[in-house]
């Protein structure tokens, strides 16, 4: 019994250490740039977006989360269909992997993920389009004047958007 107190107070002293190592060497990193450092939770996760970027709605970072992407996502772009009111955004994580989200009514809508709300990680770009392909073949091409929709039966839709 005070073998294994022992083991666990020597355990708890090293993952203090390093987690107080880790802490200053942020801290110094922060005072070497002149900026102040971001917050870092206890599960290693990041909390805020990249400097000059907005973050992505709290609902696409939970869903990114869920499916095993840990990373952070921020906006590259958000547009609204001027007839249907769905907004969409499209993301980057830090390594520059992009991001599909859309749901009707944006973020104070209804978010059920396959319901309102869809969520896509085979994102391409050329420019300024985004190309997110869907399991089911469907593809959703975006940039700042259209949404077009091309469903898994060829159909085709076409929406006006306005950039937020």
């Amino acid at each position: 019994m005070v073998i294994a107190t022992v083991f666990l107070a020597i355990i708890g002293m090293s993952a203090g250490l390093a987690l107080g190592t880790q802490h200053d060497d942020l801290l110094k990193n922060a005072a070497d740039s002149g900026q102040a450092p971001a917050p870092v939770p206890s599960d290693g996760s990041a909390t805020s977006a990249a400097p000059g970027r907005k973050a992505c709605p709290e609902k696409m970072q939970e869903t990114s989360r869920r499916l095993g992407f840990s990373d952070q996502l921020t906006l590259v772009l958000q547009v609204r269909t001027e007839d249907t009111g769905l907004v969409v955004w499209i993301c980057q994580d830090a390594g520059a992997k992009l991001f599909y989200q859309a749901n009707r009514g944006g973020e104070q809508g209804e978010w059920v993920e396959g319901k309102t709300a869809l969520f896509l990680e085979n994102v391409s770009q050329s420019g300024d389009t985004f190309v997110a392909s869907a399991k089911d073949g469907a593809t959703f091409t975006v940039d700042h004047s259209d949404l077009r929709i091309v469903k898994k039966d060829g159909e085709e839709e076409e929406h006006p958007v306005e950039v937020q």
